[in-house]
């Protein structure tokens, strides 16, 4: 006796899925997520357009640009391209512009937050990457590696001590906060919501070391930090901290680590690294 093997329709048990998973999505009312992007500005006028039209199609829902009291037209460029503009009364630093970018993005309903320096220097079209990480929830915290190669980073213009510097301090870094991130210091970086609210980084420094901060503290409360590979551009119009500045840049990192392992250790405590809901509590 033959017996009648029906074919199995995969196409028909793939839509079904499908049709199941869209209506678990909107049947949930979190739902349409709201992805912003900011821009911590200071003289980017030559530049501000060109990042931004890298943008994908249909990925971020507002662009924020906060002017830390440019000299040139950077206010004026960032309107006429429609985006929002916070301007600051008095030059705060890069860690004070930030601390606007998200406070306001938060108050604008953002889930998602893209961090980009609007000079150009990194690839904007990779922003729905660094997003799709966090929205599966395999990352919180999504950085823009500039050095996928020691090739690729020196071709593109970075300076060679600001390349072995970087390698050093990343290096020791991934050591001291248990990580394995390719570049701590990139200029491009994507947030879930519930970093930003958790973290208490108005207590954080108004200058350039503002960016090591803030990882060390999404390391000690147990956010996952991941990265991809963005390219970069080194040019004159590009923003970029001399030497001295670097070198403060630097100290003030490993200082951060300092700071890291004091607090974990008890010796020292830290408003960095201090719950603002424990602290509201006590």
């Amino acid at each position: 006796m033959v017996q009648t093997v029906q074919p199995i329709d995969t196409r028909s048990r793939a839509l079904g899925k499908i049709e199941s998973l869209m209506h678990a999505i909107s049947a949930d009312n979190t739902l349409p997520q709201r992805t912003i992007a900011v821009m911590p500005a200071y003289n980017a006028a030559q530049t501000i357009e060109r990042t931004l039209r890298d943008f994908p199609e249909g990925v971020v829902d507002e662009v924020i640009l906060v002017d830390d009291c440019s000299t040139d037209n950077t206010v004026e460029v960032a309107k006429s391209l429609g985006m929002t503009v916070i301007e600051h009364k008095q030059n705060g630093g890069y860690g004070a512009n930030q601390k606007t970018c998200y406070e306001h993005a938060l108050q604008r309903g953002a889930d998602f937050v893209v961090m980009i320096h609007p000079d150009y220097q990194y690839d904007s079209r990779v922003i729905r990457a660094a997003l799709d990480f966090i929205k599966l929830g395999i990352c919180d915290v999504v950085l823009g590696s500039r050095i996928r190669t020691r090739r690729e980073a020196l071709q593109g213009g970075m300076p060679v001590y600001k390349y072995l510097a970087n390698r050093v301090l990343t290096t020791i870094e991934n050591i001291a906060l248990g990580q394995n991130v390719g570049d701590f210091h990139s200029g491009f970086r994507a947030y879930s919501r519930q970093v930003l609210e958790k973290i208490p980084y108005e207590n954080n420094s108004d200058d350039f070391v503002f960016d090591s901060q803030f990882l060390a503290q999404a390391v000690h409360f147990g956010f996952r930090i991941g990265d991809i590979p963005v390219p970069v551009r080194y040019f004159d119009e590009a923003s970029s901290i001399n030497f001295r500045r670097s070198a403060q840049y630097g100290l003030g990192t490993l200082g951060v680590l300092a700071q890291f392992h004091l607090h974990r250790m008890d010796i020292w405590k830290n408003q960095m690294f201090l719950d603002p809901s424990e602290g509201a509590a006590e």
